[in-house]
C-alpha cells in the first residue's frame, strides 16, 4: 500500500515513471470529476499495477535524467494518477502526453460537497466554490482565510473547514499496488500482462511493442519519427507512428510482421528510418507533381507506401526512369481504388513484398490484375460512391488536376500557374443540394461523387444555388469546351432536376472513359512528360444549406469539447476480411471516442444494409446524431458519478442537478390576451407530433417520449439549449416541413412569452438559416 502523497512525490523524484509503450492521457473532465468525487466519498477507485525494473532512459517517457537503481513503471492506473497529479500539483507530470485542460480549473463547493470545473458566470462571486488545486498547493489555512473574508459564510465556517480538511487529506489515501518483478519480466511479457489487465480498453498493438523495444536501444527513435510525421503534417499529409514503422520494417527487413524488427539493431533501424523518410517524401512529391494528389483528403492507398518503399530500396533508392515511375503510379492508383490494403494488411503486404522482390513493378501489376479477376478497367458504375470518403473521390480530383479541367466562371485551367490569386478550389455540387432535396432526392444521391466538380471559390459563390440548366448554358456560351473539360454531359435535357439520375449515369461513363485513358498512358509509358503540378488549396464547401452536415459539424465540436477525440469525417469503412466497402461514415472514431478506451465508433446517418456487419466486426454504430449525443452524455454523467451504469441519477444532489439540466427555468402559466399557457403549449407540442406523423410521414417517437417524461415546455427548452439541431428538425427539413418543428412553434406570438429572449433568438436563427419565412407564417 502506498499513500497518494508518496506516489506523487515519487513521480517528482523520478522513481515512478511511465513506460514508453504506454498510451497518452485521454480522460475528460467528467472522468476527473468522478474520480475526485469517489475519493472524497471514500469509494473504491481501484489499485495500481507497477513494473519494478532497472529502467534505462530509452524505456521510459518524459524523463531525460533517469538515474540508476530500481524504478517503478506505472502500467495500470496511468489515467487516475496523471489526473490526481495534475489536480494536486497544478501541472502535468513529466511523462504527460495529452490535454491538461482535462484537470485544470477544478472547483469544490463546500456547501453542496460537489465538484465542477470553473464557470465564471456561476462561480465568480460565490466564495463557496474553492479552487481544489489552490487548496493542495497553498494549504488549508490560506483557503480558510479566503472564506473568512466573506461574512456571509461565517455561520458555516466550521463545517466548511471540516470539509476542506477532509478533501486535503486525500493525500493520505492509500492505493494498493501490485508489482511485477523479476529479471525474466521483459518488455514483451509486461505488454502481455498490460493487455490482460487493460482488457476493457484498446490493447497495445504489435507496433507499440516493437517501438518500445527499439526505444530501449535508441532513445531518440520516437522523437525522430515524430519529427518526420510533423514535417509531412506541415506539408498537408497526416500519418501515424504505426504507418511509418510499417515503412521502416519494409526497408529494414522486407517483412510485414513487426516481430521481424526484433533482430534489427539500433544503428540499422536508424538507417532504415532515414531511407524510409527519403522514399516517402520523394513519392509524395511524385504523386503531387504527376497526379495532383496534393493534400491529405485525396491521398489514396496509404498502405501501398510500404510496398513502394521496399521497391525503391531494392532499386537503389529511386526510379530508374520516367516509364518505371509511371508504371508504379498505375499500380498505386489501382491498388488504392480497389481496396488492396483495406483487408488483412499484413497478409497482403507480405505477398506484395515477395512479388516486388521477385518480379518488380510488372509482377505487382500482374498480381493485382489476377487478384481483381483479370480486370483493371474502371466502369461507370464504379463512380457510384458518395461523399468525400468515397474511394473514387480522389480519382475525380486527380482527373481534374491532370487532364486540364477548366473553371466554369473564368474558363481557365484549374492549375496553380494559370489561376494566380484564384488558386483556392472548392468542391462544387453541380446540382445544388437545396434543389435536389426539394425534388425528393436522398442524401446519398445528392452527395454522389458524379455530382461533384472542382471550381474556384469565386465561381462557386457566383453560381450559388442556380440550377445547371441555367448556368450551364451561360458557361457554354462564354467558355466553349469548359463543360466538356469537366466531363459534363452536353445534352440539355439531362440538366433538369427530373433527369438528375440520368445525368449522373451519363457523367459516370464520361469519367470512367477519361480515367481509363489516363491510366493506360501511365501503364504503357505514353503519357507525355509535363512540368510538375504545383499544389493548390482546396477549401471546404460551406454547408449552410444542409441541416445534416450542420448537425454533424456541431456534434463534433460538442464531443471534442467534452473530451472526445477528433473523428475522421466522411470516412470509408471497409470489411477487413474482404476489403469491400461497408459504408461511408459521417464521422468515424477508429480508436474509440477516447483513444485506448472502448471500441471503434461509427456515425452512419444513411440507410445501410451493412450496419449489422459493422456491429459484427466490433464497431459501435450510431444511426442518429441524437443517439450518439445521448450516449456520450450518459457515459460522461456516469464517469462524473452523477448516474449509475443504466443512466439513473445517483443521490439527491445529482438528481436535482439532472432535473435542472433537463428542465431549465420553467415559466409560470400565462393567462389572458394573446398569451398561451403552459398547458396550451403542451397540447400544441403533442399536436406537432401528430401532424408530423400524419402529414410528413415522420414518426418522432423519441420526441413523444421526451414530452411524456419532461413535459412540453421543458422538452422545447432542452432542444433549444442543445448546440446541435435535433434529428427531428433535420428530418422535417428534408421533408420541407419546418413548419412542424419545435422552433416554428416556439416563435408563434401566443407562445413567445414562455421563453427567454435568448431561446427565441436561437429558434429564429435556426429557421432563418434554412430559409423559413417566419413573418409569412404569422
Amino acid at each position: 500500500m502506498s499513500k497518494l502523497g508518496t506516489i506523487l512525490d515519487q513521480i517528482d523524484s523520478g522513481t515512478v515513471l511511465l513506460p514508453e509503450f504506454q498510451r497518452g492521457y485521454v480522460w475528460n473532465r467528467d472522468q476527473v470529476r468522478g474520480l475526485m468525487r469517489s475519493l472524497y466519498l471514500g469509494f473504491p477507485v481501484g489499485g495500481l499495477l507497477v513494473w519494478e525494473t532497472e529502467a534505462d532512459h530509452g524505456s521510459v517517457r518524459g524523463n531525460t535524467h533517469v538515474g540508476g537503481g530500481v524504478k517503478l513503471l506505472l502500467l495500470d492506473g496511468q489515467q487516475r494518477i496523471t489526473s490526481l497529479y495534475g489536480v494536486v500539483r497544478g501541472q502535468p507530470p513529466a511523462f504527460f502526453e495529452g490535454d491538461p485542460a482535462a484537470f485544470t480549473g477544478l472547483r469544490f463547493n463546500v456547501e453542496e460537497e460537489t465538484f465542477e470545473f470553473y464557470a465564471p458566470a456561476k462561480m465568480k462571486d460565490d466564495p463557496t466554490w474553492v479552487d481544489v488545486t489552490a487548496l493542495f498547493v497553498e494549504g488549508l489555512e490560506t483557503q480558510i482565510g479566503k472564506l473568512n473574508a466573506h461574512p456571509s459564510v461565517a455561520p458555516r465556517i466550521v463545517t466548511y473547514m471540516t470539509r476542506l480538511s477532509r478533501l486535503r487529506n486525500l493525500l493520505e489515501r492509500e492505493f494498493h499496488q501490485e508489482k511485477i518483478t523479476g529479471a525474466d519480466k521483459g518488455v514483451e511479457v509486461v505488454v502481455d500482462i498490460f493487455n490482460r489487465v487493460n482488457s476493457g480498453g484498446t490493447k497495445l498493438s504489435k507496433g507499440d511493442l516493437a517501438l518500445a523495444k527499439i526505444c530501449a536501444d535508441w532513445p531518440e527513435a520516437r522523437s525522430t519519427m515524430r519529427k518526420h510525421l510533423g514535417t509531412w503534417s506541415t506539408a498537408g499529409f497526416q500519418f501515424n507512428l504505426d504507418w511509418l514503422l510499417r515503412n521502416v520494417n519494409a526497408v529494414a527487413t522486407g517483412r510485414a510482421q513487426f516481430e521481424s524488427l526484433e533482430g534489427v539493431g539500433s544503428a540499422d533501424f536508424a538507417q532504415a528510418l532515414a531511407s524510409s523518410e527519403r522514399y516517402i517524401s520523394g513519392f509524395l512529391d511524385v504523386i503531387s507533381g504527376r497526379l495532383g494528389l496534393d493534400h491529405d483528403r485525396v491521398l489514396m492507398g496509404r498502405y501501398a507506401f510500404p510496398v513502394i518503399s521496399r521497391f525503391l530500396h531494392l532499386n537503389g533508392g529511386s526510379f530508374t526512369d520516367a516509364m518505371q515511375r509511371d508504371r508504379m503510379l498505375f499500380w498505386y492508383i489501382h491498388a488504392a481504388l480497389w481496396g488492396r490494403f483495406a483487408g488483412s494488411t499484413e497478409t497482403i503486404l507480405t505477398q506484395d513484398y515477395e512479388t516486388v522482390a521477385r518480379g518488380g513493378i510488372g509482377g505487382l501489376i500482374t498480381s493485382l490484375t489476377r487478384w481483381r479477376g483479370g480486370n483493371l478497367t474502371i466502369d461507370g458504375q464504379d463512380f457510384e460512391g458518395f461523399g468525400r470518403g468515397s474511394r473514387f473521390y480522389p480519382l475525380l480530383y486527380l482527373l481534374t488536376r491532370v487532364l486540364g479541367a477548366r473553371d466554369f466562371g473564368s474558363g481557365l485551367e484549374l492549375k496553380s500557374e494559370m489561376l494566380g490569386h484564384l488558386t483556392s478550389l472548392q468542391v462544387h455540387h453541380i446540382f445544388p443540394k437545396a434543389l435536389l432535396y426539394k425534388h425528393g432526392y436522398g442524401r446519398s444521391e445528392v452527395n454522389a461523387v458524379a455530382n461533384f466538380s472542382f471550381l474556384t471559390q469565386q465561381t462557386n459563390l457566383a453560381i450559388g444555388k442556380r440550377a445547371p440548366e441555367d448556368y450551364f448554358a451561360e458557361t457554354q456560351q462564354k467558355h466553349p469546351g469548359a463543360l466538356e473539360s469537366q466531363w459534363i454531359p452536353t445534352d440539355p435535357q439531362l440538366w433538369r432536376p427530373d433527369r438528375y439520375l440520368d445525368f449522373l449515369a451519363a457523367r459516370r461513363e464520361l469519367l470512367a472513359n477519361a480515367a481509363n485513358g489516363f491510366l493506360a498512358g501511365l501503364r504503357d509509358g505514353t503519357k507525355p512528360a509535363a512540368e510538375p503540378l504545383r499544389p493548390v488549396v482546396v477549401v471546404a464547401e460551406e454547408e449552410a444549406d444542409d441541416v445534416r452536415a450542420g448537425q454533424v459539424k456541431a456534434l463534433v465540436e460538442e464531443l471534442v469539447n467534452a473530451g472526445c477525440a477528433e473523428p475522421a469525417l466522411d470516412s470509408e469503412i471497409a470489411d477487413p476480411a474482404t476489403g469491400r466497402v461497408l459504408g461511408v461514415a459521417e464521422a468515424y472514431w477508429p480508436d474509440g471516442l477516447q483513444p485506448g478506451l472502448g471500441n471503434p465508433v461509427v456515425l452512419e446517418l444513411d440507410a445501410n444494409p451493412e450496419l449489422a456487419r459493422m456491429e459484427e466486426l466490433g464497431y459501435e454504430v450510431f444511426t442518429s446524431v441524437d443517439a450518439l449525443r445521448g450516449y456520450v452524455a450518459r457515459r460522461n454523467e456516469h464517469a462524473a458519478g452523477l448516474s449509475d451504469a443504466d443512466g439513473e441519477p445517483l443521490g439527491e444532489d445529482s438528481d436535482s442537478e439532472a432535473r435542472a439540466t433537463i428542465a431549465p427555468s420553467v415559466v409560470p402559466a400565462q393567462a389572458g390576451g394573446d398569451h398561451g399557457t403552459v398547458a396550451d403549449f403542451e397540447r400544441a407540442m403533442r399536436g406537432v407530433y401528430e401532424a408530423a406523423r400524419r402529414e410528413a410521414g415522420y414518426n418522432a417517437t423519441y420526441f413523444l417520449g421526451m414530452i411524456a417524461e419532461h413535459g412540453g415546455l421543458a422538452t422545447a427548452k432542452k432542444l433549444l439549449a442543445s448546440p446541435v439541431v435535433s434529428d427531428g428538425f433535420a428530418a422535417l427539413w428534408e421533408r420541407e416541413r419546418l413548419d412542424l418543428t419545435v422552433e416554428a412553434l416556439v416563435v408563434k406570438p401566443e407562445y413567445e412569452s414562455l421563453f427567454t429572449p435568448g431561446e427565441l433568438d436561437i429558434a429564429r436563427h435556426r429557421l432563418r438559416q434554412f430559409d423559413y419565412d417566419i413573418a409569412a407564417r404569422r
